[in-house]
């Protein structure tokens, strides 16, 4: 970044004082305002595809490493290892090896063989590392030697700064330069993730001297201590300790960097550079009570050594990406499946045996990603059959980087932010997308031609943005989330003959004309479309399964089910968008009728707070309800499959309209997959997938009628057991995975 060229050429000649001023202040109003993605980024916690957890059954990993950065660091190194060998740990010390200081080859045979690691902390630790790549490379060089003359397999760069595809010129195992999230590092992008991940060598013809299949990163999870207790005057390791407790909780590792010369050993702390080593020790003690018997405890290379044996099963890796020389052009060049033939990858997919090797495709989204779940499975899909995939979206907030390459697919977001309003507030958010979005996709298509171009509605017309790539020779993929005339009737009560409406079935079939393939997500859209807008066989239907990696199959069974005893707690679950259509009325409702009977009932709410909830609550509040209602707010997937795994029974109160009676609701499998009962409307759009007898149903709309059947499921749990173990049966007929295979073949068809 220009902004980080321009400080680091300026850092010499600015007083310390100064520059730590500034920094504080920034950081101080920072907090404030990224409390909801710092410390803990949510959603970092997924599990990789094909994670096998940690050695010997261990709960997480801790892997403790420390930064020297000068000479007063290089003077206390002594008394933390000492500090730490008395209460058993062992860490990694990372020593600048041109830097300010000459690290004593004493030393650092003392520390290994004492049990510690060794590795290297940049080369001079300047922040001008990778100003060019010449330069990089004659440095990497040097790094090299200093890297085999010390026996190290690690390294870090200084303040974070890292360019992952760069680092290939270097002799290295594993890196140690990103982390989950951190807004106060000079390069904040966060990887957004507790798990140690991949980096391949790169494919293109960029020469690499160091590595050679690629290395691991290992990116910090926990904050630094500069962060907490220089920058932002932390005075306790609560922040550590929580999130370690995070971590811990959801299985990933916790990798502490902290800095010797920061700690302040005796004496009054200098509270301008220093913090009381205490602070420290008084997080290992907490790790040593709490976790002794839980924490596996290893240095990086043990990490490495260890999830680098895991890779043949899939372990997901962050693809590296292509750095144009002369400015900086994201592509993806490798991802976990093409190390065929490379050490521990037996039964890997071949990069040139996948079916979309070097596809180059464009997708659209009028909304976020990867928080919208069917455009990020789609993609991703791609990415995993060797496709280039480039996709545009909006920007949910400032905090989410305009440009970065998520699980192979490079994102770019438009600072655009999606309003609820009147049918004008909706004419003009699409207008002005699909302005943007014509621009950006006959830009990218003059330099090179993308093969297909996949737009996910809404709105519709969203594929008259791909325009120009189409007469380039780009073929088209409308996905057909929503059908916006009945979307659109349900939300703002309009009758069918409106102008409006007539409006948007016409856009509808000329939007299905342009493109060359329809993709939607059921048979009742399937029938919907094909009879009014296209012939059929033009449409294909790809359910809006779960993720089978994340929503993990679990056999329904007696032993999880409420036994009917009217002393325990029985939890509803409720999860979704709060508008008025999905019908949370109707679950109070509800719930008010079977508090008479079940006096210990739970209603479970998750989803993003709304002025429909706010009014459903006060109602709740008025009926004296409120004591049987927890509202979780927003949940991530992670969150979500805990709170289903939790509940007794889910449920989806829709109302009756014309749109939820098209609708296969995606909830339903989620339930099903996790082996929990759900309740679901009776529609021909769900009915065209289960029978009378694979779902709990309820009349659409009628909250007596799902009072009834929550009643029922709570006092016939065998019952209950098998009509779940049913429902099963039909959702293991449409995994993701299965879909997936459908998604790729239909691609395969139009190519």
């Amino acid at each position: 970044m220009l902004r980080n060229r321009i400080y680091y050429q300026l850092k010499p000649f600015i007083p310390r004082a100064l520059r730590a001023a500034v920094r504080r202040r920034i950081a101080l109003r920072l907090e404030a305002r990224v409390q909801d993605v710092w410390p803990i980024m949510p959603g970092s916690e997924q599990t990789p595809p094909g994670w096998q957890g940690w050695p010997d059954g261990k709960k997480f990993a801790l892997v403790l490493t420390h930064d020297v950065e000068g000479p007063v660091g290089l003077r206390r190194c002594r008394r933390l290892a000492k500090l730490e060998s008395e209460l058993g740990f062992r860490s990694c010390f990372n020593f600048v090896p041109a830097g300010q200081y000459i690290v004593p080859p004493e030393l650092r045979e003392e520390l290994t063989s004492e049990g510690f690691e060794i590795g290297v902390h940049d080369l001079h630790h300047d922040g001008r590392l990778y100003r060019t790549w010449r330069g990089f490379v004659g440095k990497a060089k040097r790094i090299n030697e200093y890297l085999a003359d010390w026996n190290a397999e690690g390294f870090r760069s200084g303040f974070m700064l890292h360019k992952l595809d760069w680092l290939h010129q270097l002799a290295i195992r594993y890196d140690m330069s990103t982390f989950d999230t951190d807004p106060f590092e000079p390069q904040p992008e966060g990887r957004h993730t507790i798990f140690p991940f991949f980096i391949a060598r790169p494919q293109a013809n960029q020469q690499t001297n160091g590595n050679v299949d690629g290395y691991l990163e290992l990116p910090y999870t926990l904050p630094q201590d500069s962060t907490l207790f220089l920058l932002l005057r932390h005075e306790t390791s609560e922040v550590w300790i929580r999130k370690l407790d995070w971590i811990a909780r959801h299985g990933g590792m916790a990798l502490l960097d902290t800095h010797p010369d920061y700690m302040a050993f005796q004496g009054a702390p200098d509270t301008s550079v220093e913090y009381p080593v205490e602070r420290y020790r008084e997080f290992l003690h907490y790790v040593q009570d709490k976790y002794s018997e839980t924490c596996w405890h290893a240095l990086p290379r043990e990490v490495t050594s260890y999830v680098l044996e895991m890779r043949n099963t899939q372990l997901v890796s962050e693809p590296a990406t292509s750095i144009d020389l002369n400015g900086w052009q994201p592509q993806p060049l490798a991802t976990i499946a093409n190390l065929q033939g490379r050490p521990g990858t037996q039964g890997v997919v071949a990069e040139k045996d996948r079916r979309l090797h070097g596809k180059r495709v464009g997708v659209l989204l009028f909304s976020n990603y990867p928080a919208d779940p069917r455009p990020r499975r789609a993609a991703e899909a791609l990415t995993r059959e060797g496709a280039i995939v480039d996709l545009l979206c909006m920007q949910q907030n400032e905090r989410e980087p305009r440009h970065e390459n998520v699980n192979g697919v490079n994102v770019s977001r438009l600072p655009f932010r999606r309003y609820r309003g009147g049918k004008l507030t909706y004419v003009g958010q699409y207008s002005a997308f699909i302005l943007i979005s014509f621009v950006y996709l006959t830009i990218r298509s003059l330099r090179k031609r993308y093969d297909f171009i996949h737009v996910h509605n809404m709105p519709d017309v969203l594929v008259f943005a791909a325009a120009a790539a189409k007469l380039r020779g780009s073929k088209l993929i409308l996905d057909l989330h929503d059908p916006m005339p009945e979307l659109m009737q349900t939300i703002f009560k309009l009758p069918a003959e409106s102008l409006s409406v007539r409006a948007l079935k016409t856009m509808e079939r000329k939007s299905i004309a342009f493109a060359d393939l329809v993709l939607t997500v059921n048979i009742a859209c399937q029938n919907l479309y094909s009879a009014r807008s296209c012939r059929r066989d033009k449409i294909r239907v790809v359910l809006n399964s779960p993720d089978d990696y994340i929503f993990r199959f679990r056999p329904a069974n007696m032993n999880g089910a409420n036994d009917g005893t009217i002393e325990k707690t029985y939890s509803i679950l409720y999860h979704g968008s709060l508008v008025a259509r999905n019908g949370l009325d109707l679950a109070v409702e509800a719930l008010e009728i079977v508090r008479k009977s079940i006096p210990n009932v739970k209603l479970v709410v998750c989803g993003e707070r709304t002025p429909f909830l706010e009014r459903v609550m006060e109602v709740a509040r008025e009926r004296q309800l409120e004591n049987n209602i927890d509202y979780l707010g927003v949940q991530n997937l992670n969150g979500i499959v805990e709170a289903i795994t939790t509940c007794d029974l889910g449920i989806i109160p829709n109302h009756k309209n014309i749109f939820t009676e098209i609708n296969t609701p995606t909830r339903i499998f989620e339930y099903l997959a996790l082996g929990k009962p759900v309740i679901a409307p009776r529609t021909k759009a769900i009915q065209d997938y289960f029978g009378d007898r694979d779902l709990i149903f309820f009349e659409l709309g009628d909250a007596a009628d799902l009072a009834r059947q929550i009643e029922y499921a709570f006092t016939h749990p065998k019952e209950v057991t098998e009509i779940t173990q049913r429902g099963q049966r039909v959702y293991l007929d449409h995994t993701w995975t299965r879909e997936r295979a459908q998604f790729l073949d239909a691609v395969d068809e139009v190519l």
